[in-house]
Formats: structure tokens, sequence, C-alpha cells
């Protein structure tokens, strides 16, 4: 005798427990970023934002996690000997698979809490230009999580479904999603992508910039976490128009030559100078992008312009860049941090997102 579930079927072909499941069960979007991870929750929205580091203690050659998040965080480059902060995704895809099963477990526990006797349904945002392999790795990650079904969708369909542009209409739209390990640029029309590319230059890469830049020209060794300060404080992709607005900020490090520590004013001409060559790259995958897209999308995106997303999308006169580059309109969105999450979580709420948007990894 056949089980009672299938005798309620859906139209959509799901048993009756099953589609009871899904309805009931927290169901969960992550963005799994290279600077931060954050989870979306099903009607209760946007519940964890925190830095995707691991601090990890090693003793006779056992490891344990120590603390995760912004704990770990604020112990890069301040661990003694026996204790090591690390990042286990690089590029947005995991790097450390332990630790990544492990960072995600403390992640997705901590934003269920407990709230439910169900495994969630998770979908996952992953960068467009990663591979099956990679893909596999995240999925297998989270599933040992204790997820129920583990869906993935790119990031770049993401923010543009979080930030509500009209990708199920016939007229093109076009996202830039700048995140902490990579930058994604898609040209979605109904609810399929027309084009995209990922680029692996993001936060990460502008910190960087500032790092060598500040060994360069100031023989000063700086730490990525004041180079962050620095670019959330004062630097610009655009340089300042007068010295009124060349803004300076103090950094703190080791001189290259004597050794010694020292601190010294950097400006934000200098940060804008050293940011030019990531921010090059990033013009150039735009540059691509507009180049492969038909000319009927091309109309679109003149008449509607581009929205930028990500964390990156913080950098100051980042939209005068852009624009003195493409010609292209650009907008910032409200929350661009939240962007890929609100739109994973979104897909929760829609079966058509469901069924059209997720990526099928077979």
């Amino acid at each position: 005798m056949s089980p009672l579930s299938d005798f309620f079927v859906g139209d959509d072909g799901q048993p009756f427990w099953s589609r009871l499941m899904d309805k009931l069960s927290p169901d969960m979007a992550i963005d799994l970023g290279t600077a931060n991870t954050l989870i979306y929750v099903k009607g209760h929205g946007v519940v964890l934002n925190e830095p995707s580091v691991v601090a990890l203690e090693e003793d006779r050659g056992i490891k344990r996690v120590l603390a995760v998040g912004r704990e770990a965080k604020a112990m890069l480059g301040r661990t003694p000997e026996n204790v090591r902060a690390v990042r286990p995704l690089r590029d947005g895809v995991i790097a450390d698979f332990r630790v990544a099963e492990e960072m995600i477990q403390f992640f997705v526990n901590k934003a269920s809490s407990g709230s439910s006797f169900l495994s969630p349904r998770v979908i996952v945002c992953v960068p467009s230009g990663s591979t099956p392999v990679e893909r596999r790795a995240i999925e297998e990650s989270v599933a040992v999580s204790g997820a129920r079904k583990v869906f993935m969708i790119e990031e770049p369909v993401a923010a543009a479904i979080g930030v509500g542009l009209p990708i199920g209409e016939a007229r093109g739209s076009m996202v830039v999603d700048i995140g902490g390990g990579t930058t994604e640029v898609a040209i979605i029309a109904l609810n399929g992508i027309a084009y995209s590319c990922s680029v692996r230059v993001g936060g990460d890469v502008f910190d960087e910039a500032i790092v060598h830049y500040a060994r360069e020209k100031h023989q000063l060794l700086i730490g990525d976490s004041t180079a962050e300060r620095v670019k959330l404080s004062i630097a610009s992709a655009v340089m300042p128009k007068s010295e009124h607005d060349d803004i300076t900020d103090k950094i703190r490090g080791r001189d290259v030559i004597s050794g010694i520590p020292q601190e010294m004013t950097i400006k934000r001409s200098e940060c804008a100078a050293a940011l030019q060559a990531p921010l090059n790259e990033i013009i150039n995958a735009l540059r691509h992008a507009l180049e492969a897209t038909s000319p009927e999308l091309s109309a679109d995106i003149i008449d509607q312009g581009m929205v930028i997303t990500g964390g990156g999308a913080l950098l100051h006169g980042l939209d005068r860049f852009l624009y003195e580059k493409t010609r292209v309109n650009v907008t910032i969105a409200d929350e661009p941090l939240l962007s890929v999450v609100k739109g994973g979580g979104l897909c929760l709420e829609s079966p058509l997102f469901m069924r059209t948007m997720l990526i099928r990894n077979n």
C-alpha cells in the first residue's frame, strides 16, 4: 500500500507532508562571503551578520575552535603562537573545508536558536564564477550543519532580487555586486541571466592595495585591520577636488627599515591612488559585460543604469568613478551589504523564484 502522503499531492507534484514541512521549517538564506556571513530566516528577516573568521587553538597537534565571528576577528594579528585566526573562505569559495564546516554550523545554530524541531531548507548565495566542484564543497559544508535541503543561487541574481530590480520583465537590468573577495557583474532579463562574469577583486583586495601603498611609499608595515579602517574612514575611488576634501587619518605600524613602531598620516588622495589598479579591473569587467550585451539590452541599460551592491558599494565616490569610466548611470543600493542575503530570503517566499532562479548543480 502506498504511503498516506501519496494521496495528498499538490499541483507541484510535492506530497502533502513534504509541503507541510517546507511551510513549518525555519528556512534560511545564507550569504557566505569572504569577509562576512549573513543569514536571513524566513519570517524574521536578516538575523545574523558576522565576520567570516574562526580562531583555532592548537594543543599537542589537536585543533579546536576557540571563537567564531566578531570575537575571532578581534584576534586577527594579535594571537599567541598556539592560536590562529583564519578566514576559511577565499574569493567567495571554501579554502579550508573543515574550518568552514565549523563556522557554518556555529552561525546556523546561532541564527535558528533552536526555534524549531524541523531542519531548515537553506539557499546559499555563491559567486557566479564558482565551479561545480566549489559549489559542491559549499553544498556539503552547509548540509553538515543540519540543513534538510540545500539550494544555491548566484550572488548577482540574489542581489538583483534583493534590490527589487524588474528581472522578470522583457528589459535588461544590470547589477554589480562588489563583495569581500569577488565582484559579480550580471545582466538579467525575463528571469534569466543574459550575461554574467566574476572577477576576484573586492574589499579584501582594496585593503591589500592600501597595505602595499603604505609599505612602498611610507616604508610602514600595517595590518589588514588598519587598512580596512582607513578604507572605511577616508578612502575614495576618485581624487579629492580640493585640499579641503583631502581628509587624513592616522595609521600605526612598524617601520620597515628600523623595525620600530611608528605613526604617520595618510591622505584620501593617497588612498585613491592606491586603489586605482583594483578599481580598473572592475572597470574592465564592466566593459566586457557591456560589449557582450545585445543592442536591445544595451539600450535598456542606458535607460535604467546599473545598481551597485555589496560592501564595496560603500567606498566613497565609487558611483562617480564608475559613471566617468562607463557613461552609464550608477545607483548605489539602499543597505548594499544586505542586498544579496535579502534576495536569497525573498526566494524562500516565492515559488516562482524557487523554480526559476536557483542553480541546478548536477
